[in-house]
């Protein structure tokens, strides 16, 4: 059986975005959407429990968390290898644990096709950005490299509480304060609360979990902050109904109110398999124009996606998801099948694949 450290080093090898250790089935790892076994070796109880026990030691951490409550989230790194993000978990008895591998470095955003258009919303002095996106669509590496933009281009006190820490920022023009929870902080709620008295100019909230987290990053964004933070929802208008549903009935039109002075934009983001087999992100982007605050305000939140899907083709701070699909397939990176399976509006975008 392979060692922890083995395994790992194996998915760095083969350019694996996650590891799954589960009780019944050989050691797996996720490249480029296919799951593919690591050898035959069926794992038992006592092999997930031996290779977590490997984990542990190499994250330096110990596992009461997981004993007792069945769930623990935190990152780590292994010198000359990369840094890891994992979520082990207590299932049918035995242990079991996804990691999912972290550049060491961060990428050019250019290069992985994140446009200019999304790295500039740090050019924002106060306000909310969010970013959208299933889980694993790569939403942390936008926000990093937006953080990262700002750390080199202004002069900012940039504070990041993440859960767990997952890209490691160097002081450059900014002071970046990196606080992991459960680890540096007690919950994103309480840091929150506390960096808005360690003089921030910018504030990375990992995510927007409850009520009490959302509350705090808007009254953040209106006392002269920008906040970023994520949401696992798709599009726009969802991420804006997500926010206000959140809170009781009788103060949703407080909030609505709350956010269409707040909001600067909202992208949403998916990872779509390319004709040269890697994935690469597809956006939408929503730029909080008058007439989406006046939407957001009335809370005809359905006539966002309306609004966002009649930019002009050429427009670079208002384009759906469609419209990026239609870039990609117009590139020669995607197929017309693919921009299909992907689309918001499948029967609009069908004559553009002509």
């Amino acid at each position: 059986m392979n060692t922890a450290k083995e395994l790992l080093e194996k998915a760095v090898a083969q350019k694996a975005s996650d590891i799954f250790i589960v009780t019944g089935l050989p050691a797996s790892m996720r490249v480029n959407h296919a799951l593919l076994r690591v050898d035959d070796q069926r794992l038992m109880p006592r092999d997930t429990e031996q290779l977590l026990r490997e984990i542990y030691a190499l994250a330096e951490r110990p596992m009461d968390q997981l004993l007792q409550t069945g769930d623990d989230d935190f990152s780590f790194p292994i010198p000359g290898v990369s840094r890891f993000r994992a979520s082990a978990y207590k299932q049918r008895g035995s242990l079991s644990i996804v990691i999912r591998l972290i550049a060491t470095s961060l990428p050019d955003p250019s290069t992985i096709g994140i446009p200019e258009s999304i790295i500039s919303l740090g050019r924002f002095s106060k306000g909310l950005v969010l970013v959208t996106g299933p889980a694993g669509s790569g939403k942390s590496t936008t926000l990093a490299c937006i953080i990262d933009h700002i750390n080199r281009t202004q002069e900012k006190h940039i504070i990041t509480l993440e859960d767990p820490l997952e890209f490691l920022h160097r002081h450059d023009r900014s002071i970046v304060s990196q606080r992991e929870i459960n680890t540096d902080t007690e919950n994103y709620e309480t840091a929150l609360r506390a960096a808005l008295r360690q003089s921030p100019d910018v504030i990375l909230l990992g995510e927007m979990r409850d009520y009490e987290t959302m509350q705090a990053a808007v009254t953040a964004a209106e006392t002269g902050h920008l906040v970023f933070s994520t949401l696992h929802t798709t599009g726009s208008a969802k991420a804006v109904d997500r926010i206000i549903d959140v809170f009781p009935p009788n103060q949703q039109r407080q909030i609505a109110d709350q956010l269409s002075l707040v909001l600067q934009a909202v992208v949403s983001q998916q990872l779509v398999p390319t004709i040269q087999g890697p994935l690469t992100p597809a956006f939408e982007l929503m730029t909080a124009t008058p007439d989406i605050r006046s939407m957001i305000r009335g809370k005809k939140i359905p006539q966002i996606d309306g609004r966002i899907y009649s930019s002009p083709a050429t427009s670079t701070d208002m384009f759906s998801m469609d419209a990026s699909l239609l870039k990609l397939f117009n590139d020669g990176r995607i197929t017309a099948g693919t921009a299909m399976e992907y689309a918001t509006v499948p029967r609009l975008l069908a004559p553009k694949l002509q």
